[in-house]
């Protein structure tokens, strides 16, 4: 069932995305167009705190036009394991480093269109370290309860993809409960 690439076209190159058009060859025959975006691979991180707190941070989403609550995470750097992005991410974007950090799996974020695959890990013992955000971030620690964070999810207060699916993966093994 996979599509041939006939030709392909590259019609964007940003700081981190490429965007190509390929004409493609269906497995009947048939020709058609796919539009592509080339995103690099990313961690996203669901911190825990000694006092059941899970780190989420809010930060303003331009293509959005609104401030997003999320778990902390960011772009894997060439050549960088995923698991080393995870301790880094965590502590530019909320100052805390983590003593353990476990794999919760991953998924790709929206596969009809970009290549980007979100490693989904939970960091847990953490403490103190040094937050340096990005020049160009501005970032909001906002540190939640566990047993809000269902809540915040059916509410639709909380609505990044990767926020409630590594929330959703990680509350059950930290909590040893189906539902937090």
């Amino acid at each position: 069932m996979q599509e041939r690439t006939v030709a392909s076209r590259q019609i964007y190159e940003g700081r981190r995305i490429k965007l190509h058009v390929d004409r493609v060859a269906l497995p009947d025959g048939r020709e058609t167009t796919r539009e592509v975006v080339d995103h690099p691979d990313c961690v996203a991180i669901v911190a825990v705190d000694a006092e059941n707190n899970v780190m989420l941070v809010r930060q303003f989403r331009y293509a959005l036009a609104r401030e997003l609550l999320e778990i902390p995470a960011g772009v894997i750097e060439p050549g960088e394991e995923p698991i080393h992005s995870a301790f880094r991410e965590l502590e530019e974007e909320t100052g805390y480093t983590a003593a353990k950090m476990e794999r919760l799996g991953g998924f790709y974020s929206s596969p009809g269109c970009f290549t980007e695959y979100l490693h989904l890990f939970l960091a847990t013992e953490l403490e103190p370290g040094n937050k340096t955000v990005q020049e160009d971030e501005i970032i909001e620690v906002v540190p939640v309860p566990l047993e809000q964070v269902h809540n915040l999810i059916t509410s639709g207060e909380l609505q990044d993809a990767k926020s409630i699916a590594g929330l959703l993966l990680a509350l059950p093994l930290h909590l040893g409960t189906s539902k937090a």
